[in-house]
């Protein structure tokens, strides 16, 4: 007789590999199965969460992720671009408000912020709250210090993933360590924000691999509360640009795995999503995915229109979901119809480097 999840723990943080491996190779009808069953537990399965994602600091990375193309050791063709001014940043906060965001997330190419641009993410942070939006960074590492200060200006959530399993990290990253982003990590965390940590499929690992990143983010002593699954964007330039198409089945696999495995947390459907059709993207949400990033571009890689997704949604009969904020919810519709991607000017940029 098949076991059934409902026989083990629901909230676990002691998961072995084998265990791992063995959802993998359910008979995906009946992984997919178990996976919905167990989201209905804790979230309304016709509600998807939505944000929308700014890069607030474009290119010139230190770091050599070999997928990104913001790293400065690879020519991809990204112009480099310095710290965006809070004024663009409030602009393009207020037309995802407008757009149905409810999380207002913001990037920036950094291995880690510097002490002296600390004051300008907190004036960020405090303002797009104000705003009554959830906020979102992904700044690179944190101190204990920084992240402290982020945390007092109030950021709901911080990015940080780990990319893929220890194993096989190697082979992608070198200029930081696994240790490195699991102690950004417990900063965070310290620190009194929720963590926001997953990883990227189709980089060459193995499912061994992808079972592995898996044990890591649910063996945390807290799961994430938002775990993003990322499906390699190839971008020319990079070192994975010709890096096999990956399986789409084995993406919702991992989709399903990971709702079974951390099923208090938000499943976000990330970067990749363009790729996809409507049919894979439905089968990500029945899985158990329940965010998505909803904006024209994911950092500097493509993502599909804020109106497919709504057109999408209405088709699958999914809500997007609300945000109780205690900050005002009124926004001045005057203030928003320029367009976020304008021409930027040299008066959106701080002088710094």
């Amino acid at each position: 007789m098949m076991s059934s999840t409902s026989e083990m723990p629901v909230i676990r943080n002691d998961w072995r590999r084998d265990e791992v491996l063995a959802l993998f190779n359910k008979p995906f009808n009946d992984l997919i199965y178990e996976a919905q069953s167990l989201h209905r537990r804790f979230f309304d399965p016709n509600s998807v969460q939505l944000s929308t994602l700014l890069s607030i600091k474009t290119g010139a990375c230190p770091e050599d992720c070999k997928y990104c193309p913001q790293s400065a050791r690879y020519d991809t063709g990204l112009k480099k671009e310095k710290l965006l001014h809070i004024d663009y940043v409030l602009e393009a906060a207020k037309a995802a408000k407008l757009s149905g965001a409810t999380r207002f997330c913001m990037g920036a190419a950094w291995r880690s912020p510097h002490d002296r641009d600390i004051p300008n993410l907190v004036e960020m942070i405090s303002e797009v709250k104000a705003l009554g939006l959830e906020t979102c960074m992904t700044l690179g590492m944190l101190s204990e210090n920084q992240a402290e200060k982020l945390a007092d200006a109030g950021l709901d959530y911080y990015n940080h993933n780990l990319d893929t399993s220890p194993e096989y990290y190697g082979e992608i990253i070198t200029t930081r360590t696994y240790q490195d982003r699991l102690d950004t990590l417990s900063n965070v965390r310290y620190a009194g924000m929720k963590v926001c940590s997953g990883g990227i499929l189709g980089m060459g690992e193995e499912q061994n691999d992808r079972a592995g990143l898996l044990v890591q983010l649910a063996n945390l002593p807290d799961h994430p509360d938002s775990v993003p699954i990322n499906m390699l964007v190839k971008v020319s330039g990079t070192p994975l640009s010709d890096a096999d198409d990956f399986e789409p089945f084995e993406f919702i696999r991992t989709i399903a795995v990971a709702r079974l495995m951390m099923p208090k947390s938000y499943v976000r459907l990330s970067a990749g999503r363009e790729q996809m059709n409507e049919q894979m993207q439905a089968l990500a949400f029945l899985a158990g995915a329940n965010s998505i990033f909803y904006c024209e571009k994911l950092l500097t890689t493509s993502n599909p229109m804020s109106n497919d997704d709504l057109q999408l949604l209405k088709k699958l009969g999914i809500r997007p979901e609300k945000y109780d904020s205690v900050q005002s919810d009124s926004v001045d519709e005057s203030e928003l119809y320029r367009i976020v991607g304008e021409s930027r000017g040299d008066n959106l940029f701080y002088r710094v480097g």
